[in-house]
């Protein structure tokens, strides 16, 4: 995903692309090395010299991945490190829909590999839980008219000493690989953007909401927007049809648009939770 250039010396090989899994118009290439600087950085290159969308760059290594504010990502081999090139023919205050999006295909992927007591959930705006720790991490970045979908997930192990609950498939009892998951992905996320093509936000606001955790959970939010900062805390009450988060506090009903969750274990306590949004991929 992101961090510095870097570029494999290799020359990229295509995988299993172009095709076209259901019923989808989005054809994916691939283009696989063996070691990147980052996948984000390296699609985001592809991107000005007009690489169509549906190129997808995958590193079996990154040397400097990075996550939301420029949070060193860990990439060790053995687990996905992806960026999905996307032009999506969309009005710009509509692409933050993308971060739902992603995050509802990458737990569906999830889900389907693992054991059905394995409880996936999704925390706003695209942490991928498993039984409460984090196995997946998503950084969103415009390149000129295009977007990079950069994509980390945790198959044979999770990121050493991470400050935050982590997971990884195998770990959580999944028999899973880079070759098995990869098309697995390829193909939840081709027809989610299908579908949100073709109708828009509301089916993945709802399958999304299906995913999170209850109505009412507890929640703590470090605020991140240009007109606030702080922590507040309250609870669960949804996501808006413009995916802004609904929190019910002690103070009334808040609408959060940027900020970093952590489910709360006791509102009346004042130790905020670990964050496992940190660390987001890319």
């Amino acid at each position: 995903m992101s961090g510095g250039h870097g570029r494999s010396r290799e020359n990229p090989q295509a995988g299993i692309g172009p095709w076209e899994p259901m019923g989808m118009t989005l054809q994916f290439g691939i283009r696989r090395h063996a070691r990147l600087g980052s996948t984000n950085d390296e699609a985001q290159h592809l991107a000005a010299a007009g690489a169509p969308a549906g190129t997808v760059v995958v590193a079996a290594t990154q040397t400097a991945g990075r996550g939301r504010q420029g949070r060193v990502w860990a990439s060790p081999p053995g687990n996905l490190y992806a960026s999905v090139l996307l032009r999506p023919e969309v009005p710009m205050e509509r692409l933050g829909e993308l971060a739902f999006l992603a995050g509802l295909a990458v737990a569906e992927t999830v889900a389907a590999l693992l054991p059905p007591e394995r409880q996936v959930r999704l925390k706003w705006p695209n942490d991928v839980l498993v039984d409460g720790a984090k196995i997946a991490g998503i950084l969103i970045e415009q390149a000129g008219d295009a977007v990079v979908l950069g994509i980390g997930l945790n198959i044979a192990h999770p990121p050493p000493e991470a400050p935050y609950p982590a997971t990884a498939l195998v770990a959580a009892g999944a028999d899973a690989a880079v070759e098995t998951v990869l098309p697995l992905l390829l193909a939840t996320l081709g027809g989610r953007l299908s579908l949100w093509q073709a109708q828009g936000f509301a089916p993945i606001r709802a399958a999304w909401l299906a995913r999170a955790h209850p109505v009412g959970t507890p929640l703590r939010v470090r605020l991140g927007g240009r007109a606030e900062t702080g922590m507040i805390a309250g609870r669960f009450a949804g996501i808006d049809a413009a995916g802004a988060l609904l929190l019910d506090t002690a103070a009334g009903p808040r609408r959060i648009v940027a900020g970093e969750v952590a489910v709360a274990r006791d509102l009346t306590r004042d130790d905020a939770p670990p964050w496992p949004s940190e660390d987001a991929q890319g």
